[in-house]
């Protein structure tokens, strides 16, 4: 797995804008080299900020949308439609204002779908459907993910892994149902450790003060069962982009200054 890397930019709006420009960046070579791209979005206030700064990018036209595969990390397990979900959250912020192959948008399964109240049902379901996606040249049962997008909770929590339950502790599977999550919705269903390392590059995302401590604890060697942010890493790249405030615990020596 890769080393992480520490970019910090001002503030979270500067930090949304920078990371929209390097995801169109990356997409557009990941068409220009291979045809097609695929990036795992994530939910929550910088997933969504991102998503909102690319849609108002002047260069968001260079991405071919119609040849973008677009996964999730987790998603809350709740009706279709449901403003909680990250799929719909998403839509208002980006692919509603985008011309996406709505075939190529891969939502996780909601609460009121084919496998009804079951959540297992429904991790195996978009399990399924990733193995079906992969091919020989993957390194496991997912996609070669070129971006993963994760939020890093203020516990440390990435996707819907929390530090300590079950589903971070995964070592199998590549997507897992999830109950008793410490923030609501407490269903939810999740990629697992294994599923996010098959990706060529993982990009962490917080700003704020509230997540000044999360981000210390997972960049300063902590295990991943205690801090699951830090075992989210990519085969070829790690990114954390951090604004001033979450990167406030980190010693300066971590980035350099033209981070800032």
């Amino acid at each position: 797995m890769s080393t992480p890397q520490v970019v910090v930019h001002r503030d979270k709006e500067l930090m949304a804008e920078a990371a929209a420009a390097r995801l169109i960046t990356r997409i557009v070579d990941a068409q220009a080299s291979r045809g097609s791209a695929s990036v795992v979005l994530t939910g929550g206030r910088n997933g969504n900020g991102l998503l909102a700064a690319l849609a108002g990018s002047s260069a968001r036209d260079a991405v071919d949308w119609s040849r973008l595969d677009l996964w999730w990390g987790d998603e809350r397990f709740l009706p279709e439609g449901d403003p909680e979900r990250n799929v719909t959250q998403a839509r208002e912020a980006l692919l509603d204002a985008v011309p996406v192959d709505p075939a190529r948008v891969r939502a996780m399964p909601a609460s009121d779908g084919p496998h009804g109240s079951d959540v297992e049902a429904a991790a195996a379901a978009y399990a399924r459907e990733l193995a079906e996606a992969a091919g020989p040249e993957d390194h496991a049962a997912v996609p070669s993910f070129d971006v993963l997008l994760l939020g890093v909770g203020p516990d440390t929590h990435v996707a819907s892994l929390f530090p300590e339950l079950p589903a971070v502790r995964e070592t199998e599977r590549t997507v897992v149902g999830v109950r008793g999550a410490p923030k609501p919705p407490p269903t939810r269903v999740s990629l697992t450790l294994p599923a996010i390392r098959a990706a060529r590059e993982v990009w962490l995302l917080a700003a704020g003060e509230d997540k000044a401590n999360a981000v210390a604890i997972a960049l300063s060697g902590a295990g991943e069962v205690q801090a699951p942010a830090a075992g989210a890493r990519g085969r070829s790249r790690t990114l954390w982009l951090l604004d001033a405030a979450a990167a406030s615990g980190l010693p300066r020596s971590m980035y350099p200054p033209a981070s800032a």
